[in-house]
């Protein structure tokens, strides 16, 4: 799930409001570039990155964006978007053979064939309720088989926290809503939209309700906002809560049949359909840019990686991504050339883990590095699940028990000192690799435009930016060893922060393996300095050849 966070503290309420953000606590928008020591920001150091690697030539990289779609068109990308030059666009034809028709710039696992996509969905643990709920609703758990026990308690389990989640939603849509309708009362009360802190001042009422819009709008007013950016803001945290009442938490909806898949055969691989913008791609759009948006050219923000090609794989709704969708995502990707995967979602619950993680061990087999977002939710990764994730839930006799090729994301703050994790980052000594810039990132949306995002979901992006420039310029290392040249060169904290979700000091080298942050000018010198290994098998790029291979 892509994540979304309202996270403003005014009088009592969790809200954001941006704008009213001092400038003097801002970071400029290229932060995420700068380096420590010359700007003052734990940026990736971008220019001394690219200053190592003058004199060398560098090959294009192919990286895949798993997530809500691309705006391919985006005047910052447009020529950076990956091409399959063995599609003819809009001829209705399988061209190339891989059994995706007309997938010029990707593919979309959550569209149908009649052109629709799905646009929200619900989340894992509702689909996994519902699942539970067709088995045993209604009968005794005393008559139940022992193993049926151990599911028929998950089922309770997952009953319990949907209730309290469907309550918890009612309950901020009542609250938000409730102030939405009281401040548009008290403009109606004072005769006009354009409020001063004078009409309030002078506004006298018995109505409670109105009396605690006055006091709210009297708090915004003071920081510099106004009346319609309050309620503008309102608006949204309605509509954010109101959505995961009518979809995330909902039972009875189900987008599914859009795609027309047989979805409980996890096996099935050519579904879906060429729309790989869908009808909200801001989020996708956002990671593609962070990634590769047109170096040097004057419009909007640069990049990191300036040899890159974007595939965008439509993959994730507003809502839960689907097991079976990402496992296709990641095969779809290394089939059709990606070397780079970067995967900005995840969830608390997984439905066919076992399907992930063979397309992991397929990407891995066939040299494709994985960037993942660690998540939002202010948790210790190691004590809780986080999907899809490193670890095989099957071990083999002899076979890996973690993944060789990914990378695991942390989220890092423009500030330093007690503030320099991100507050919402999820984290983990264990399980959490490293962190990066993730916090007021501003990069490419649809239609031409830009904004700042917060999030893992920035934060990992960034660190697949560093490795498509190491595999651009040093093509002869492995995914392995890109991983090990990033992980190598992270610049270590050793000052205690914050723990993300509280207020307790710790030290910032216990919230990931490596204890530090990426830097691209440190991880290009040590992958300067690496031989390279020969590589296993490649990624031919055929269809066959994805089913014969089951890693």
């Amino acid at each position: 799930m892509k994540i979304k966070s309202l996270v403003w503290l005014m009088s009592g309420l969790l809200l954001h409001v941006a704008a009213w953000s001092q400038s003097a606590d801002k970071a400029p928008d290229n932060w995420h570039h700068l380096d420590s020591q010359k700007d003052g920001f734990n940026g990736i150091s971008t220019e001394q990155m690219y200053q190592l690697l003058k004199g060398r030539t560098p090959q294009t990289v192919v990286v895949a964006v798993i997530d809500s779609g691309v705006d391919c068109e985006h005047e910052d990308l447009k020529d950076v978007i990956w091409v399959n030059e063995d599609e003819i666009p809009d001829n209705g034809r399988d061209d190339d053979g891989n059994g995706y028709v007309d997938d010029v710039h990707g593919w979309n696992f959550i569209g149908g064939k009649d052109g629709r996509n799905v646009h929200f969905d619900q989340l894992e643990l509702t689909r996994l309720y519902v699942h539970y709920r067709k088995k045993f609703e209604g009968k005794d758990p005393e008559s139940l088989k022992k193993k049926e026990r151990k599911e028929y308690e998950r089922y309770k389990d997952l009953e319990k926290k949907l209730h309290e989640k469907q309550e918890e939603m009612k309950g901020n849509v009542e609250l938000y809503g409730g102030i939405r309708d009281a401040l548009d009362e008290l403009a109606k009360k004072i005769g006009k939209q354009d409020i001063t802190l004078d009409d309030l001042e002078n506004f006298d009422t018995d109505d409670s309700r109105l009396s605690r819009a006055a006091a709210i709008l009297t708090n915004v007013l003071s920081r510099g906002g106004s009346l319609q950016e309050l309620r503008d803001n309102l608006q949204e945290a309605y509509d954010y809560f109101n959505n995961q009442l009518l979809y995330y938490y909902n039972p009875d909806y189900d987008p599914r049949p859009i795609v027309g898949d047989n979805y409980h055969d996890s096996s099935e691989r050519y579904y879906g359909n060429n729309d790989v913008e869908g009808p909200d791609a801001s989020h996708g759009t956002h990671v593609a840019g962070i990634i590769a948006a047109v170096r040097n050219n004057g419009i909007g923000m640069d990049g990191i990686a300036d040899n890159v090609r974007i595939m965008s794989v439509r993959t994730v709704p507003d809502g839960d991504e689907r097991d079976k969708d990402v496992a296709n995502a990641i095969r779809y990707a290394v089939d059709n050339g990606a070397q780079i995967i970067n995967m900005s979602f995840g969830k608390g619950y997984a439905w066919d883990k076992d399907v992930v993680d063979k397309a992991v061990k397929y990407a891995m087999k066939h040299d494709v590095l994985l960037v993942h977002a660690a998540g939002n939710s202010g948790q210790d990764n190691d004590q809780n699940d986080n999907f899809p994730n490193d670890s095989f839930r099957k071990k083999g006799l002899f076979g890996p028990k973690k993944a060789k090729n990914w990378l695991e994301v942390g989220a890092l703050s423009w500030k330093k000192g007690e503030d320099m994790p991100a507050g919402f980052s999820n984290y983990g000594k264990e399980n959490v690799d490293l962190f990066a810039p993730g916090v007021d990132i501003y990069s490419t949306i649809p239609d031409n435009e830009y904004a700042h995002f917060n999030g893992t979901s920035m934060a990992s992006p960034t660190v697949a930016g560093i490795a498509a420039v190491i595999r651009s310029y040093f093509p002869e290392l492995t995914a392995e060893q890109v991983r090990d040249a990033i992980l190598q060169s992270v610049r270590k904290q050793n000052e205690k922060v914050k723990k993300p979700g509280s207020d307790e000091l710790v030290p910032f080298s216990s919230l990931s393996v490596t204890g530090g942050i990426a830097n691209g000018y440190e991880a290009v010198r040590i992958a300067s300095q690496m031989k390279g290994k020969k590589k296993g098998k490649k990624a031919a790029g055929a269809a066959g050849d994805a089913q014969a291979a089951e890693g």
